[in-house]
């Protein structure tokens, strides 16, 4: 296996003079103690002239010194780091999409003293981001090797339309006319990248970013090799990260403003052990990684850098027009069932509380209970129309644990406008704290504990039963109002005039950055 390269753990200090700003500062400050429109006495000038042919004299010792045999010494070191060496040119450089910075612009306030210097009315300010043209073989080979990216069935057609999958119809009424899709859960990559190319505020100038993006397909990356070697699991994220310690933007903050998109869970990139029974890759375990900011579908409940993001659902509005049509047409729907509940058994997981959901639902006629059947009926879970239909006429949907403790039926569920009732805290009160309100989870969503249940406590039923109709009704619009937040609006729009759930992740990654500039230890 390929050895890492040291990742420094702190942030760099950094290596701008501020002697020429210092000067005129000094020259400035001379000028408004001793009035006249900025003229001074003749004594002030003549200091100032000695100081500035002083500051020229030195200037080209210095350069003099740089450019003789010997390599220079200390003149030649401290030329190189003055305020008039060049800086160097980058490699890996960006995409020029998106807005174009001034000719001249502004230093990072961080590095002024505190003092705001952004250019007034740029309404990109403090919201460039600049991101790498990564090598292919970390993003589109991945895509044109589609056919081997999951061993269970053809993923192609999944990641068509920039990872939303096939364009769907109506389906008898379930959907709007336009913006719904065959979206797969894993393919969050590609449509964070894609509306990434699109980003207004995109900058080809790294030192005017406020965050830098790496768009590595993380989750196609390691689903194609789950079941291999854990050295072929590792390869090409060791690759990655040999590949950033070359790049002057990284070394500016050490990766501490740089973040990814890895669509999957945080299991899946947290293997401690090179051991191929083992699950998963080593991504988050790298320390550089560790550095970044890592959305994902769901966090280490352990801690780490990475942040939970929505599951991608089948809905991509193109505009605020699409998400307001969808919205009213929720929520006039006629909800038939009290509750509902789309899944499969666990037999690998019998302590779960998925058996006594089943007991309970199958026991109701309030129930309405959708059995993901692994064949191709039309109760196949993977069929979009079928569990919609089913969250659409329902109240309240259940939620508990998958394969890990979130699903992305809750996304489904909240986007029919269906109140979610968890199991667990960490199904997403404690996961989606960006994306859906953490103050009162009571105000759009049930929580009742799963050892409530498995331990034959409570009643799933009674206990929605006792919920009054109007705090229901209100519970649903609260539901309602959340959907713009968690759905990933078409990458292809040039008119999305909405905050989705892509914008509230860029939103909070350069809140994060910025914080870690200021030196917060929250942030880091």
């Amino acid at each position: 296996m390929a050895s890492q390269p040291h990742f420094q753990t702190d942030d760099e200090a950094s290596n701008l003079t501020s002697f020429e700003v210092n000067f005129q500062d000094d020259a400035d400050d001379a000028a408004d103690k001793h009035g006249g429109g900025g003229l001074l006495r003749p004594s002030r000038m003549c200091h100032l002239a000695v100081l500035s042919t002083s500051f020229w004299a030195f200037v080209l010792f210095l350069h003099y010194s740089s450019t003789q045999g010997g390599g220079g010494g200390v003149a030649s070191a401290l030329f190189k780091q003055s305020a008039f060496s060049l800086p160097p040119l980058l490699s890996g450089s960006t995409v020029g999409r998106g807005r174009t910075p001034p000719a001249q612009p502004p230093p990072d306030p961080a590095t002024q003293g505190g003092r705001s210097v952004t250019a007034a009315g740029d309404r990109c300010a403090g919201r460039y981001i600049y991101m790498y043209d990564l090598p292919p073989r970390f993003n589109d080979d991945l895509v044109r090797d589609c056919k081997k990216l999951w061993r269970f069935y053809d993923m192609c057609p999944l990641l068509a339309n920039f990872g939303m999958g096939r364009l769907l119809g109506d389906e008898g009424g379930v959907f709007a006319p336009r913006g719904w899709y065959v979206t797969n859960q894993f393919t969050l990559d590609l449509i964070f990248h894609a509306r990434m190319k699109r980003y207004e505020c995109l900058t080809d100038d790294p030192s005017l970013a406020a965050a830098v993006y790496v768009p590595f397909y993380a989750s196609l990356d390691g689903g194609r090799h789950m079941w291999n070697s854990t050295s072929l699991r590792d390869m090409l994220g060791l690759d990655l990260v040999e590949w950033l310690a070359q790049r002057p933007q990284w070394r500016a903050m050490g990766g501490r403003d740089h973040f990814m998109v890895a669509g999957r869970i945080a299991w899946d990139f947290r293997r401690y052990e090179d051991v191929d029974e083992h699950w998963g890759t080593r991504l988050l375990n790298f320390p550089a990684v560790q550095n970044m900011t890592v959305l994902v579908l769901e966090t280490n409940p352990w801690g780490g850098t990475n942040l939970a993001v929505p599951y991608p659902t089948y809905f991509h509005p193109e505009t605020a027009a699409d998400v307001a049509a969808w919205q009213e047409k929720v929520r006039k729907l006629e909800r038939t069932w009290l509750f509902s509940f789309a899944g499969s058994n666990h037999p690998w997981a019998p302590n779960t509380v998925r058996p006594q959901i089943f007991e309970q639902c199958g026991a109701s006629s309030r129930c309405k209970l959708f059995r993901c059947d692994s064949g191709r009926s039309a109760n196949n879970c993977k069929v979009p129309s079928a569990v919609m239909r089913v969250f659409e006429s329902s109240a309240f949907c259940l939620q508990p644990r998958g394969d890990s403790l979130t699903r992305r039926s809750t996304f489904d569920a909240i986007l029919a406008g269906c109140i979610p009732v968890f199991f667990h805290p960490g199904s997403a009160h404690t996961q989606y704290t960006l994306h859906l309100p953490r103050d009162d989870p009571n105000r759009w969503s049930v929580l009742i504990m799963h050892t409530d249940v498995t331990e034959r406590n409570v009643s799933i039923e009674e206990t929605l039963t006792k919920i009054p109709p109007e705090t229901v009704k209100t519970m649903r619009e609260e539901v309602i109002r959340l959907i713009p937040r968690v759905v990933y609006a078409d990458p292809r729009s040039r008119r999305i005039d909405f905050k989705d759930a892509f914008d509230v992740a860029v939103e909070a990654v350069i809140d994060r950055v910025a914080r870690r500039r200021r030196g917060d230890v929250e942030a880091r």
